[in-house]
């Protein structure tokens, strides 16, 4: 087996309410390569999205036999409650694409592309303008957020979350917002951007098929005695 970008065993992750478990989620395997791409589906409410937070660090499991990122023994931060450790690994090495886009709304579409490399002291303007270029946005590099539309920010996040070359990137949903016209072009952008990045890919999709479409292996979240359980799909 590839040596892990992100390596789970036995994670478990369960949300309070009232005194009592109001939801709770199981990762009996997660092992994600270098290059490696895997699609988690399952229906609305399912976990999927609490899975992303989970990988990007920003919450904190219940349990965990293993949870290693590039072989940082995550589990143990947070056992000992280094959140500032977690937050630095997430800087360095993960990439986010969030359902709503997320971007700084003061900054112009270049600038938020490349928050994370000057964030990192790692510039790379070669690399933003593949970015801008590979995804039809080098027209908008000037424009602040609020002048473009939901499917050009959607681009721009992709762009975002990439521009550091993260080892891991998580797409939360990332084509939900642009429709059956454009969701299939950019999910294609999406895979080829994050293999020429050598980055791990984890993407949430409600579209089975189209996931299908483009041989993306699958992962499934099902209800399994009041627990969703992350499984072969």
């Amino acid at each position: 087996m590839s040596a892990a970008v992100v390596d789970v065993q036995g994670l478990a992750y369960a949300r309070q309410a009232a005194g009592e478990t109001a939801f709770a989620l199981s990762v009996p395997r997660l092992h994600l390569a270098a290059g490696q791409v895997v699609g988690v589906v399952g229906p609305s409410g399912c976990g999927k999205s609490t899975l992303i937070d989970l990988l990007a660090l920003l919450r904190r499991p219940a349990s965990a036999q293993r949870f290693a990122l590039l072989g940082q023994d995550v589990a143990a931060l947070w056992q000992r409650g280094d959140a500032n450790a977690c937050t630095a690994l997430r800087a360095r090495h993960i990439g986010v694409v969030l359902q709503t886009g997320g971007l700084l709304p003061s900054l112009p579409v270049r600038d938020n592309i490349a928050l994370s490399q000057r964030l990192l002291g790692r510039p790379d303007a070669a690399w933003a303008a593949q970015l801008l270029a590979a995804l039809d946005l080098q027209g908008l590099a000037g424009r602040m957020p609020a002048q473009l539309s939901i499917g050009q920010r959607q681009r721009v996040a992709i762009a975002r979350a990439l521009a550091h070359r993260p080892a891991l990137v998580l797409a939360d949903e990332p084509t939900a917002s642009l429709g059956v016209d454009h969701g299939p072009a950019a999910l294609d952008l999406l895979l080829a951007l994050a293999r020429d990045a050598g980055s791990a890919l984890l993407i949430v999709s409600h579209d089975l098929a189209l996931l299908r479409s483009r041989s993306v292996p699958l992962a499934e979240c099902r209800l399994e005695g009041g627990t969703v359980v992350l499984g072969s799909a």
